[in-house]
This record gives C-alpha cells, structure tokens and sequence, in this order.
C-alpha cells in the first residue's frame, strides 16, 4: 500500500491517510487480516508527525475499518459489507452530481440524462 500526502491540498494530513486507506481496503488492495505499516513506521516514510498517523489510525479505528493490537501493530478488520455500500452510495453520489451540473450547463434534460443513464447501464454493467 502507498500512501501520499500533499502540504498543499486543503485536506487535513490525517485525512489523506485515512481515505487512502479506506479506498485501499474498498478497492480490496488491503484485505482483512492485513498488517498496516507501524505508526511510526508511516510517519517516518511519509516525513510526518506521528501524532498525526495516530490520529489516522485512531479515527479508522473508531469508524470501524482496521483494529489496533498493543504490541502487535494494526490490522485491516472484516470489510463490513454496509460500510462498503454507503461508501459506493456516496461515489456514485459524486459522480451523478459532476453528470447532472455537466447537463444543466448545457440545458441537457432530466430526460435526457435518465435515458443516457439508462443506456449506460445496459451497455456496460449487465
């Protein structure tokens, strides 16, 4: 797993970190039982605070994503099936919302944008 950060983005460090790895373990990149890099460990490669990895971690923790083991590092938990599909809901979400801004620019009816949609979806996902 490669995890990239940027000073410049206006997302928070921690932030990165976590959606990274979300999107790695959604993507099936990281499978359950996976050992994530040591706290440390991601905070010397990515020339970051620890106290910032750990707050990384901390939060993936609580959202229910990896597990912390006392001397043992932290893992990639079960993927939870409702935590996956809120995840999809919320991409499709984004995407539908870049389409339907694309449309009204462009005065392309809900209409239009339905029957495209639903050609779509026949050509390239059944």
């Amino acid at each position: 797993m490669k995890i990239i950060v940027s000073n410049r983005s206006g997302i928070p460090i921690y932030e990165q970190i976590k959606e990274q790895v979300k999107d790695a373990i959604f993507s099936g990149d990281l499978q359950e039982d996976d050992l994530l890099p040591s706290i440390r460990q991601l905070a010397r490669d990515l020339k970051i605070s620890v106290i910032t990895t750990t707050r990384a971690y901390s939060d993936l923790e609580q959202e229910g994503f990896i597990a912390s083991v006392q001397g043992k590092g932290s893992y990639v938990l079960p993927r939870n099936t409702e935590l996956a599909r809120e995840n999809a809901m919320h991409k499709m979400e984004d995407g539908l919302s870049i389409a339907i801004s694309a449309a009204k620019a462009e005065d392309i009816t809900k209409a239009e944008v339905i029957e495209r949609l639903n050609l779509l979806w026949e050509a390239d996902y059944e």
